[in-house]
């Protein structure tokens, strides 16, 4: 897949996730087969400012190429400097937020909010184009602001401004993750426009994934909630268009936690990285039995060894079938609207 002068080998990529997206969760899916990822989403005026976490999110290894970095932000001439910063990282793409639907992100006029201004979009293009020093340019969009659609207006808008590709999600601005993505959309974008289309919204599977590209013919897939404790179905992708299929077993998920585990403890304080590990726990065993029995042990840890120790004893125990069969297509369910799903609203919204 050719996105401007940068040669992806395959298509499917995993997306940027605020908080989520560190360099260990990237190390894992590239190791899983993510033949594109991105760091996490990154203000704009943080860029230009120099601001020291911001710049900590944007830092990666060469060995992590090719790589996507993430801005947010509605003012032409702050993107354009930002972006001026960001070609000394010498990322592979450069993307632009416009399809966050967060209301502390909206209400600031930036994400999806910039949907409702075609103008401005345009604008926004132009202006990182002409800095990124030929550093492909994408723009992340949904179906439209609010409750319209306009997402053929808008793509149309990114192309003549001289993006190199674009990523649709399926949903409006307004619409909740229990709405079904509609995929025919991004179907008719590709029909549309003569730059690359990456398809994003509702894939879970593998299957999904395979389907979303032969049913719109959108060039790759970007995987969000689907890749949260299953860095295996950008390999799981791979295989089926292959005719193969792969399912990774306890052991297979034991192994990659643990990794998960030694990188998170490498990388950061303990205090956030305990936090996300333990959210990180949860979701490589999300579709096996104990999930109560993991949840309450994961949140009495207060170190990595115990939590490893956890890992291991909880794979054991799905080994020996010690616990009761779960209900997962509960469970899948929550996790789907929700993934934060085992907190209350109140608490995953702290978090």
């Amino acid at each position: 897949m050719k996105i401007g002068n940068l040669d992806v080998t395959g298509n499917s990529f995993l997306a940027p996730m605020a908080e989520i997206t560190d360099y260990a969760f990237r190390a894992i899916a590239k190791n899983n087969g993510a033949d594109l990822t991105y760091t996490q989403m990154v203000s704009a005026e943080g860029v230009i400012k120099n601001n020291f976490n911001t710049l900590r999110m944007l830092t990666f290894s060469r060995a992590e190429k090719p790589i996507g970095v993430q801005l947010l932000g509605n003012d032409p001439d702050i993107i354009g400097r930002a972006v001026r910063e960001l070609v000394r990282f010498k990322p592979n793409i450069i993307d632009l937020n416009c399809g966050c639907p967060v209301e502390k992100v909206y209400g600031k006029k930036m994400g999806a909010y910039l949907l409702s201004q075609p103008d401005k979009l345009g604008k926004l293009v132009n202006e990182m184009v002409k800095n990124s020093q030929g550093i492909p340019i994408s723009i992340k969009i949904r179906l439209g602001p609010k409750d319209k659609v306009n997402v053929l207006e808008n793509a149309k808008i990114i192309e003549d401004n001289g993006a190199s590709v674009i990523t649709i999600h399926a949903r409006k601005k307004i619409d909740r993750y229990d709405v079904e993505a509609d995929w025919s959309w991004i179907a008719k974008v590709k029909e549309q426009i003569s730059i690359p289309v990456v398809g994003n919204g509702s894939i879970f599977k593998a299957e999904d994934a395979v389907k979303m590209m032969k049913d719109t013919k959108c060039d790759a897939v970007l995987l969000g909630r689907g890749a949260l404790g299953n860095p295996f179905i950008f390999k799981q992708i791979r295989l089926l268009q292959e005719g193969k299929k792969y399912i990774p077993s306890i052991e297979d998920i034991r192994e990659v936690a643990l990794e998960h585990l030694d990188l998170l403890e490498r990388e950061q304080s303990l205090i956030i990285s305990i936090d996300r590990a333990k959210k990180n726990i949860i979701w490589y065993f999300k579709y096996q039995n104990g999930l109560e029995n993991l949840i309450n042990d994961i949140y009495s840890a207060i170190d990595f060894d115990r939590l490893k120790e956890i890992v291991n004893n909880h794979s054991k125990k799905i080994l020996d079938n010690y616990y009761p069969q779960e209900n997962i297509e509960i469970i899948t369910k929550k996790f789907n609207n929700r993934v934060l799903f085992w907190l209350a609203k109140e608490e995953a919204k702290v978090l």
